[in-house]
């Protein structure tokens, strides 16, 4: 007989509206032990707002559902004891140590086995060689894994990141990520919201929320074919620099005012476009691929494809003064 798993986060039509506008409209999530779940969307969108209300500081106008067994409308209190939440701000403190700012974290939230705890942390985030260091001294990425290290101090069962990586640098960044599924190897749950498409390729499941409403979800591959994209990359032939780049503007205003053309977008010297219906989008490039100043090959769309024809389609709905208050 096999083993029936309970979700870790189980929610179903999860609504928040900010003055009088829903920020998240009848969301449902499912997220399973072990997974790194990636939320991705505009500014704005709501990603935030959906972990407020999924860690217990927001509560929701509508819907209902769990998070790690408990209710997320009256069991926040439970639910705050069980998660390690953590912002894109660095908030600990620059004129400790790294040793020092885990014991000080440790203390204010009443852990016990103090000393422990923080050992366990240096090693488990690969800081314990640098413990003595300021933390003002320390690099983006290293203050970023200080604050993972904070964040799992208590021992949570649920990781909860809100855009952990921006401002760090890729080298950084991976390494960041390395140390995010070391975790979830060792069954941690991590959901993560990030507008870097490398990182929500590493997730195990991506939802794409825009202006309140979910548009997408799945794994990048179910996200990528469920988009029903067509692409072509497109080079000019000739190598000189100024000549190269002209001819690509031109053909790129030309493609632009086709019907069957959704997307163009230069890469360099390379153009990639791209229509959501694959004959109208042949049609479309059938002169310019029989132009010999032009090299034209069909690829698949990317990730990053996907998403900015997701964003095209969505309405905004929210205008930049009522998004600058929500996120």
């Amino acid at each position: 007989m096999t083993e029936t798993v309970d979700p870790v986060i189980a929610v179903r039509g999860l609504t928040k509206k900010f003055e009088g506008r829903a920020v998240v409209s009848d969301l449902d999530l499912t997220v399973n032990r072990g997974q790194i779940y990636g939320f991705l969307g505009p500014n704005g969108s709501g990603k935030t707002t959906t972990i407020r209300m999924l860690c217990g500081l927001l509560t929701p106008d509508g819907g209902s559902g769990t998070c790690l067994g408990h209710d997320i409308r009256t069991e926040a209190d439970a639910i705050k004891r069980q998660v390690g939440y953590m912002t894109q701000k660095f908030g600990l403190y620059e004129d400790l140590s790294i040793r020092e700012n885990l014991t000080f974290v440790a203390r204010v939230y009443g852990l016990d086995r103090v000393h422990e705890r923080v050992e366990k942390a240096l090693e488990r985030l690969g800081l314990a060689e640098r413990a003595r260091q300021l933390a003002g001294k320390l690099s983006g990425g290293w203050k970023q894994r200080l604050a993972l290290a904070a964040c799992i101090l208590h021992e949570p069962q649920l990781l909860l990141l809100d855009e952990p990586t921006a401002g760090v640098d890729p080298k950084a960044r991976r390494d960041f990520w390395d140390q995010i599924h070391d975790l979830a190897h060792q069954g941690l749950t991590v959901l993560v919201s990030t507008h870097y498409m490398d990182e929500a390729e590493r997730c195990h499941e991506i939802l794409y929320i825009a202006y309140g409403k979910l548009l997408a979800r799945g794994s990048v591959p179910e996200v990528i074919a469920g988009a029903h994209l067509s692409a072509w990359s497109v080079a000019p032939v000739a190598h000189d620099g100024e000549r190269e780049q002209a001819e690509v503007a031109t053909l790129s205003k030309a493609l632009q005012q086709r019907p069957g053309v959704d997307m163009v977008a230069p890469f360099g010297a390379l153009l990639h476009v791209c229509g959501r219906d694959a004959a109208a989008l042949d049609a479309a490039t059938a002169p310019e691929r029989a132009d010999p100043r032009y090299r034209w090959h069909r690829v698949e769309p990317s990730l990053e494809d996907v998403f900015i024809d997701l964003m095209g389609r969505a309405k905004d709905n929210f205008g930049d003064n009522f998004r600058d208050h929500v996120s």
